[in-house]
């Protein structure tokens, strides 16, 4: 995969202090079922802001057939691409990475601050972006990533 100039992932293990509480914020907050994604913004030690993913959809009823019935996953659509065909899929605005970065950028100066995501294995151009925008200048990804979180649609 092909990641903007001047951009690399880290990694950290699942059970690093920061990573844990990404995961934890996906479980409690991610309206996206298939795939709960969460995200964290860190400076100095401490957290600055959070995000999950979140589906355009509210209704319980339609995020469960949404769940089982998701257009890009049964027609096999790459993961990251083609959003507008499924109103369940989260747009890359609504990513954990984006939305914690705005978040960041909201409550404090997040310049040089660094991301953990937890639930994906890479991050779409948009989400670079937003976060570059908001001063992140690392991205940390769970050692692994991409066998645990790399599903075949």
């Amino acid at each position: 995969m092909l990641l903007p100039m001047q951009r690399q992932y880290r990694f950290v293990s699942a059970d690093h202090l920061f990573m844990r509480a990404a995961r934890e914020y996906a479980f409690m907050h991610s309206t996206v079922s298939t795939q709960p994604t969460g995200a964290v913004v860190v400076k100095g030690g401490v957290i600055i802001g959070v995000g999950a993913n979140q589906s355009r959809l509210k209704n319980k009823i339609l995020l469960f057939l949404h769940k089982m019935f998701c257009i890009r996953k049964l027609l096999h659509i790459k993961t990251g691409t083609r959003y507008w065909l499924c109103p369940g899929c989260a747009d890359y605005h609504d990513h954990a990475e984006a939305r914690a970065s705005r978040d960041a950028a909201r409550i404090q100066d997040a310049q040089d601050s660094t991301l953990y995501l937890w639930g994906h294995w890479w991050c779409c151009e948009p989400c670079w972006e937003t976060m570059r925008a908001a001063g992140i200048r690392n991205v940390y990804l769970m050692e692994g990533s991409e066998k645990v979180f790399n599903t075949k649609r």
